[in-house]
This record gives C-alpha cells, structure tokens and sequence, in this order.
C-alpha cells in the first residue's frame, strides 16, 4: 500500500493552506498549460486518478463530461471532495494507485494532477490506465519533474552573489525519495525522464505532448514569486493516447 500521508494530521493542516487548495484549479498556475492538453470533454467519461478535493472533477463536469470517477487514497480529501460536490454523476472513492484495477474500456479520458510521483511501480499503473481507456482515449498528467525530484536534498543553493541554483544529483539513481514537507518523510518516486516516457510508449500509448512546465510573463507579474521557476522545471505534463 502507498504512503498515506495525506491522512496524516501534521502534513493535512499544512496542505490545505496552499493556494490551489485554496483557490482550486485558478491557484495552480499550471493549470492553463494543462487544461490546453485536455481534449473536449464533452459527453466523455472521466477518470481522475488522485482527486484530492475533486476541483478536477467538477471542472469535467461543468464543461459537458457526462461523467466522473474520482479516486484518491485519502479519507480526508474523499470526504472533502464528497461535501463540496452535489452532481450525481460524479462519484468518489478510496482507491490505491499502486494496486488499482480498472474495467477495460471503461472511460474516454483519464487525468491526474501531482500524483503519479507518489506510485511505486509507474509501468503497472499505466498499463491499467491504458486498458480502462477506449480506443484512442486521452491520458494528460502532471507530475513532479525529474529535474525537481532528483537530488537527495532537493533545496534553492546560494552562492556568493545570492544567485540560486537547483541541484541535480543522483539523476541516474531513480527510485525512492524522501521529503519533509508539512510533515518529516514524505515518500516519493523519482523516475527519470525517459523512464517515464518509454513506461507510456510500452504500455501502448501514443505521446502527444510533453511540456516542462513554466510561468509566462503575465503569470510572474501577478506573483513575483513564480519568476524562481524560470531556474528549473517544476513540473512536468504530459499528453498521450491510447
């Protein structure tokens, strides 16, 4: 079973302050970026694999998706998402993504946003995604990138003129990853970029679109603070089909 480390009091007071808990889908700035991936939802059936607080689902909805499965490992944020959500065709449900199994065929597109990072063996996991999609249905996700993940001790470096730098260590050395973050030991996955890649090419999917994701001007002029994601990629997303 996954680490729950959602359910975990500590780092879940802490999480619920960040501004696209806060905000939903407007507080994650790289949610334009990924909404351009995602094909018309209209009529589709949606699966979202790490739902959080279903600010994704309710989207799908609200933009023609005749339906919506949401699944998550936490109680806390299926409870959430269960209190804010009235719409009948969304459901949720408790689910680990390292061993769920999903009918085949049984949706048109699956999303997940900042969780694939979180499962231990990516090539099982979209190997499942692939089969529970129709025939040329649509996979888009975001996740950690590799870049960000890699280091041992993945934080901003100074030097002397107060230039910050990312470091990039033990790349090549992909597996766990532990990170005090809200919470002491929050367990990650690092994967490098083409690991990532081929897992999707075996599993049967077509790449569409790869994006490393970063703030536009505009963006850096309403929050001065994202300007530091200009140093390295945060985030990685990608588009592909079955």
């Amino acid at each position: 079973m996954a680490q729950n480390i959602y359910d975990d009091p500590d780092f879940f007071a802490g999480y619920i302050q960040l501004p696209r808990q806060i905000l939903g889908l407007e507080g994650a700035p790289e949610w334009p970026a990924i909404r351009a991936l995602l094909p018309d939802p209209t009529g589709k059936r949606v699966v979202d694999l790490g739902c959080g607080f279903g600010w994704a689902a309710r989207w799908f909805r609200q933009h023609g998706a005749s339906s919506v499965l949401g699944l998550d490992l936490s109680r806390n944020m299926i409870q959430r998402a269960r209190a804010e959500t009235a719409d009948s065709a969304i459901e949720y449900r408790i689910a680990d993504l390292d061993t769920l199994a999903l009918a085949q065929a049984d949706f048109d597109i699956a999303y997940s946003a900042l969780t694939f990072h979180y499962v231990q063996d990516f090539g099982r996991l979209v190997r499942e995604v692939h089969k529970c999609l129709q025939p040329g249905g649509h996979l888009v996700f975001s996740i950690e990138h590799p870049i960000f993940m890699a280091a041992s001790h993945a934080y901003w470096i100074s030097d002397e003129q107060g230039r910050k730098t990312w470091p990039v260590n033990g790349y090549a050395r992909e597996g766990e990853r532990r990170t005090d973050w809200f919470a002491a030991g929050v367990l990650k996955y690092h994967r490098t970029i083409g690991t990532t890649l081929n897992a999707l090419i075996a599993a049967g999917f077509c790449i569409q679109a790869v994006q490393e994701f970063a703030p536009t001007a505009e963006q850096i002029r309403q929050l001065p603070q994202l300007a530091e994601e200009l140093e390295r990629p945060m985030m990685m997303i990608v588009s592909a089909t079955a």
